[in-house]
């Protein structure tokens, strides 16, 4: 059956792709709708909404927003806000402001524990996209000292590891609360990616105590549906998603070459989408996409 795509990035954060890349894919694979989602920024949104004029797929303009509990990090994808709401746009500009004073940290400490990899370069490679830890990364194998980005993440950048520096970042509640004064819906991001270490390394991801006081401000669903999510953790979110009123979305978080899997792998039913929209502040009253051709649907 056909789908969205609620979950991608560009070259305007930490993907490899432009947005015309991504619109070509979407339209490829026949989805029917396609969320624009970068780290904290909306930058990509104009380019993608030119790149998709005169075709059938929908832009759904999003962000990834960062977020923070008890010392580890909570995804939240805001869709259909104003972006010039005062309150999230100035949480936006200080949350990429803050990418690139961590980013500096970062460089620092890697120098420190002998990894010859420059802050100059990391920039270069960033481009006009904020500054993340995948370009540190990209930085640090190019100069030999990791043979992949995974390697650099889990010898150095993961949370709480020897080259980790702690950013700035709002309460997921907080952050719930923007999206929605912003006319947005709120839905958290890959849940089961993140949360406290179980003591041997893994994350045992957000916890539902969390979850539950997001949905009492407003958060309107759950990515329950991941590429990284085991089918175990998958069912958790479901019944978790079931038992407090949330709408299940998938989507691929496709990064381009950064990860390997396929823009449109995981999609969204357009009837979950419709519920996502009913969510808005205003009524869910933008307009709806004419039908497109059918793709692979697995959320």
């Amino acid at each position: 059956m056909p789908g969205y795509d609620l979950h991608t990035h560009t070259t305007f954060s930490d993907g490899t792709t432009t947005p015309e890349d991504n619109v070509r894919l979407a339209l490829e694979a026949g989805l029917e709708g396609l969320g624009v989602t970068d780290h904290d920024t909306v930058a990509s949104w104009g380019r993608a909404r030119a790149a998709a004029h005169g075709t059938e797929l929908e832009i759904v303009p999003g962000a990834e927003l960062s977020a923070e509990h008890g010392g580890y990090s909570v995804h939240v994808l805001g869709y259909w806000f104003d972006p010039a709401h005062p309150q999230l746009a100035a949480e936006i500009d200080r949350l990429r402001n803050e990418r690139e004073r961590r980013a500096e940290e970062i460089v620092l400490r890697l120098q420190e524990l002998g990894v010859g990899v420059t802050i100059e370069r990391v920039r270069e490679l960033a481009g006009a996209a904020p500054v993340g830890r995948p370009h540190i990364a990209a930085a640090v194998v190019e100069v030999g000292a990791a043979a992949d980005a995974g390697e650099v993440f889990d010898r150095w950048l993961h949370d709480g590891g020897p080259a980790y520096v702690p950013k700035y970042a709002v309460s997921p509640e907080r952050c719930v609360d923007l999206i929605v004064a912003a006319g947005g819906v709120a839905v958290l991001a890959h849940p089961a990616l993140y949360g406290p270490s179980d003591g041997e390394g893994a994350r045992t991801g957000v916890a539902d105590d969390v979850i539950a006081r997001m949905a009492a401000r407003g958060l309107a669903g759950i990515e329950a549906a991941h590429p990284d999510h085991e089918p175990g953790e998958r069912e958790h979110y479901l019944r978790l998603a079931a038992d407090l009123g949330l709408v299940v979305t998938g989507g691929s978080d496709f990064h381009g070459d950064r990860k390997d899997l396929a823009l449109g792998e995981v999609t969204t039913h357009r009837e979950r989408v419709e519920a996502l929209r009913g969510r808005r502040p205003s009524g869910g009253s933008l307009p709806r996409p004419s039908p497109s051709t059918p793709t692979r649907h697995t959320g």
